[in-house]
């Protein structure tokens, strides 16, 4: 069994923990969890791993676009990402095409900033979206505040 790597700006550190069945629980360095669950579709009792990889792409891309946006000076009032992911029909079954659609309200809010922090994130700062081997589409729907 192999030590964790030393503590580096450059490096993170998550364990997994077997709680029950095909239920685990994921914690960070810093103590955030997340309970993970490969179990029944019917009752699962956590994410899948499958959609915590969206989750993650999402919540990368999402930090980055609120971030911009309250530079320009426009926050967002309301911001929700679906985010859809189609797998490949043969094992691994990885994704192959992820549709990301990243809907924006706000009081002046103009869909230029929005899709500029959108090609931003894409492009230079989302490292989970560089992570993937798939093809990322991003759309902006700009809907009234």
């Amino acid at each position: 069994m192999s030590t964790p790597p030393a503590p580096s700006p450059n490096t993170v550190h998550v364990t997994l923990e077997h709680r029950d069945g095909l239920g685990f629980e994921g914690r960070d360095e810093h103590g955030a969890h997340v309970r993970i669950d490969g179990g029944s579709a019917a009752a699962p009792s956590g994410l899948r791993p499958m959609g915590l990889l969206l989750t993650a792409l999402g919540a990368c891309t999402a930090l980055d676009v609120v971030a911009i946006m309250e530079k320009k000076r426009q926050p967002l009032a309301r911001y929700r990402l679906d985010i859809t992911g189609e797998r490949a029909e043969a094992h691994p079954r990885r994704y192959t095409r992820i549709r990301v659609v990243h809907r924006v309200a706000g009081p002046g809010v103009e869909r230029a900033n929005v899709e500029t922090a959108v090609r931003l994130s894409a492009a230079t700062y989302c490292s989970v979206g560089a992570s993937l081997n798939a093809e990322v589409h991003h759309e902006v729907v700009v809907e009234e505040a």
